[in-house]
């Protein structure tokens, strides 16, 4: 095999990258800029299933508020395209060691190979099993305040009770509304010490069990309780299982680690990204599960800037052991 050269479109069986990116949303287009700006070679390998592509816009980005997802994107893989990064689009069905290097196979048969590893492949968001939810996620169905609280300020908000973290929620979209409603769901039971903040802030608090979504003119406008009712609602919060989509790693001996605090599991790192294994690390949501755009690009960024160390390290140690092999041998 070679060396992956400057101006790869994706490489092919024979080339091998400095570095593989698994994943080109923020924190992979991220990692793939500075890496390709160091001058190495780098390849991010991307499916097209970003967290946020159902959301109308980009929010929490300096300079980027408001931008389409999509457009986002776009711009991202034309910068990592202006210092000769490459994408291919594909999924990453396994991946294993041979020697000091990485061996990626793709969906379509094809491979990859690379001395170090980055995942940046994201989290997949498990909705609650609620008709309707999922044709609403990123509309008027939603989780982060800060990545949608102005867009839904004084609207009619519900909170779908999960577990005791949905009263924080409630607490905090209490910010953007004066009309916050917490339905339990028969999935909660209120402390008094819970009861007594939320009627201090002012948020109902409605039993029953949601059974469906009621929507009119492609909005939302309530929530159908098992007893009939209907809560009027312009907008609903829900709770979604953060589940990492990095599976692939198995055969690395790298496997996501239940989250501490909810549903869902996530890949364990220090504060630069390495994992657990040897020249691989993460970044984005595939470790930070509650990650932003912004912050999910930053630590794209931090972990390119520890992968760099590591390969300049390695090149050293190289050119140290040539240069001790006298002349002529």
């Amino acid at each position: 095999m070679q060396l992956a050269g400057k101006g790869n479109v994706a490489g092919n069986q024979d080339t091998i990258f400095d570095v593989a990116i698994i994943g080109g949303g923020p924190a992979g287009l991220s990692a793939g800029t500075a890496l390709a700006r160091a001058l190495r070679s780098v390849v991010v390998i991307d499916a097209g299933e970003q967290r946020n592509l159902g959301a109308e816009s980009v929010h929490g980005f300096l300079s980027r508020e408001g931008m389409r997802p999509r457009d986002l994107l776009a711009a991202g893989r034309e910068e990592l395209a202006r210092y000769g990064g490459s994408v291919a689009s594909g999924f990453v069905r396994s991946a294993s060691r041979d020697g000091d290097q990485f061996m990626l196979a793709l969906d379509d048969g094809s491979t990859r190979v690379a001395r170090r590893l980055l995942i940046a492949s994201g989290i997949m968001d498990e909705l609650p099993d609620l008709p309707g939810v999922a044709d609403r996620w990123g509309r008027d169905v939603l989780y982060c305040p800060y990545c949608h609280g102005w867009e839904v300020r004084n609207q009619k908000i519900g909170v779908l009770a999960a577990d005791s973290h949905s009263v924080m929620q409630a607490l905090t979209f209490r910010q953007w509304s004066p009309d916050v409603t917490l339905l339990l769901n028969d999935a909660l039971e209120l402390t008094p010490g819970q009861e007594e903040q939320l009627a201090a802030r002012s948020v109902r608090v409605v039993e029953g069990k949601v059974q469906a979504l009621e929507v009119r003119g492609d909005c939302l406008t309530g929530a159908t309780l098992d007893v009939g009712r209907t809560v009027p609602l312009d907008v609903l919060v829900v709770s979604p299982a953060a589940t990492s989509k990095a599976n692939m790693l198995q055969r690395l001996g790298l496997e996501p680690a239940a989250l501490q605090d909810g549903p869902g599991s996530r890949l364990e790192t220090d504060e630069s990204g390495r994992t657990s294994c040897p020249g691989v690390w993460a970044a984005g949501n595939a470790t930070d599960v509650s990650a932003q755009v912004m912050t999910a690009a930053a630590a794209g960024l931090r972990a390119a800037e520890a992968i760099n160390a590591d390969l300049v390290l390695a090149d050293t140690r190289h050119a140290v052991e040539a240069a001790r092999v006298p002349a002529g041998h």
